[in-house]
């Protein structure tokens, strides 16, 4: 039952049942950032999904090999085949090296993917380490009569290529209509057609990043990278190519067309995209200047913002959506989340403290079987959040005295608990920080006056402990197992 797992496939719109191609490994590939400026929260929740996948298939017993790339080359403004490589004019208005920015703005991703626990893939390959790979594959796709060269550069032949194959596959776009929908080429233009997509360009005399090649020195297109990356490390066929929504049309119908067109396989067997975020129903742009960093979230430093919100807290926040769902931001939703997160958070320390009963009207069976389940629909973690809650629930009425837990029962409960919040939901306890720790440390001290103070039955100070506590929101919870606190905003 508990790997019975369901996965809402792009390819075929389809929740279907996964099964690996060589169980229990399993092969996925993640399209990465490119590195020219700074890590914005679409990065972050697309990461965060696919780190939801990774640490999953992990916990059911998988052997994963999860690759996602580093774009540094060729991801041209506008992501069409004209205009300057984002990084290159990045450069150039920094005065520095290329490789200055790659190096800048990839430890800026790394910093941030630390910030919200998530976990380092398998691989991490640049497509500038791999130029040889890709103008090897430029060759096959060139040989296999689906591509050809044109004043230095080459172009993948789209028309020809949809002759025998289909276009259009991943996406559900009819090539009729992305005809009628594009323009009409000029007669200086080297494309056969207008939807033929770049393989390799001829670098003009200012282009800085460039490579020899068979055509020209040049550089390699964008959609190429992943085609090459993926099947270098994960075989010609793989299991999960993933990535947003905005990727699916044209990145990754041309990296099918690109393997199809090189060795004749289509190299995924489940697709999956994770959706947008939005800001206050309004979608995240420049234009509508409603966009913050990571970091703007973090610290509060943003006029949408009414206070800063704890990694985790966002993390948490995010979870509460499905992948596959727009995510929408708001000052509202985000302070539901900080509140919603710290009764999670207060109820497993609240766990830890509990002491069995030799009668048990607490069984974990059911709610066990209950977040598999939520896990197994298509990585649904709103649910398996819920079903947690469900846990807050009977942690709490274990404590005030209403339920009772066996030893067997209580260690299934700690089990259940841990794994599902920190190895599948991947959050980490942010008060093991050093304010965190003395922090609690003070109020292990102030709990243990007020219990002398009560067993002395000196109960002005014991009152005058909890009533000046509870001016500060920090409420004390007595029950027959001990005293414990929590902070209410």
């Amino acid at each position: 039952m508990q790997n019975q797992l369901f996965i809402q496939n792009s390819l075929t719109r389809k929740k279907e049942l996964f099964k690996p191609i060589s169980e229990p490994n399993v092969g996925m590939y993640v399209c990465g950032p490119t590195v020219y400026s700074d890590v914005h929260l679409g990065n972050v929740r697309t990461f965060l999904s696919f780190d939801i996948v990774f640490r999953y298939l992990k916990f059911i017993g998988y052997k994963v090999r999860y690759v996602r790339n580093i774009t540094d080359v060729g991801h041209l403004v506008g992501d069409g085949d004209e205009g300057e490589d984002k990084i290159a004019k990045k450069a150039k208005l920094d005065n520095i090296e290329p490789m200055e920015v790659v190096q800048k703005y990839t430890n800026g991703f790394h910093s941030v993917m630390r910030l919200f626990n998530i976990q380092d893939p398998s691989i991490e390959p640049s497509a500038t380490g791999h130029i040889m790979e890709q103008i090897e594959m430029i060759q096959e796709i060139i040989k296999n009569g689906f591509a050809y060269e044109s004043n230095g550069s080459v172009y993948f032949d789209v028309k020809k290529y949809n002759a025998t194959h289909d276009y259009g596959t991943l996406s559900g776009r009819n090539i009729e209509d992305l005809i009628s929908n594009t323009r009409e080429l000029d007669g200086q233009s080297e494309k056969r057609d207008s939807l033929d997509f770049a393989l390799w360009k001829k670098a003009d005399p200012h282009h800085l990043m460039r490579w020899n090649s068979p055509w020209s020195v040049g550089f390699p297109g964008w959609h190429l990278e992943c085609s090459v990356m993926s099947t270098k490390y994960l075989g010609e066929k793989f299991d999960i190519h993933g990535g947003g929504m905005d990727l699916k049309f044209p990145h990754h119908e041309c990296e099918i067309a690109q393997n199809v067109g090189s060795n004749g396989k289509s190299p995924v067997n489940y697709w999956i995209h994770g959706n947008m975020l939005t800001v206050n129903g309004k979608k995240m742009s420049k234009s509508e200047d409603n966009g913050f960093t990571p970091e703007e979230l973090v610290t509060g430093n943003h006029k949408l913002l009414e206070k800063g919100y704890s990694p985790m807290t966002v993390r948490f926040f995010m979870l509460q959506s499905h992948y596959g769902s727009t995510l929408d931001f708001s000052n509202e939703a985000l302070q539901a989340a900080e509140k919603g997160y710290k009764k999670l958070v207060n109820a497993l320390k609240t766990l830890k403290k509990l002491k069995p009963s030799e009668n048990s009207s607490v069984h974990v069976t059911e709610l066990k079987n209950k977040c598999y389940a939520a896990m197994n629909d298509d990585f649904n973690t709103p649910i398996l959040i819920s079903h947690l809650f469900e846990g807050v629930k009977i942690i709490n009425s274990i404590h005030d005295g209403s339920a009772s837990i066996n030893d067997e029962n209580l260690i299934g409960l700690n089990k259940l608990m841990d794994e599902f919040t920190y190895d599948v939901l991947g959050f980490t306890t942010e008060s093991s920080s050093s304010d965190g720790n003395v922090l609690d440390g003070l109020m292990e001290l102030v709990i243990d006056l007020r219990k002398q103070s009560r067993e002395d039955k000196n109960w002005s100070v014991s009152d005058k402990i909890r009533d000046q506590l509870a001016q500060l929101n920090i409420k004390i919870n007595d029950s027959k197992e001990g005293s414990t606190w929590n902070h209410e905003e």
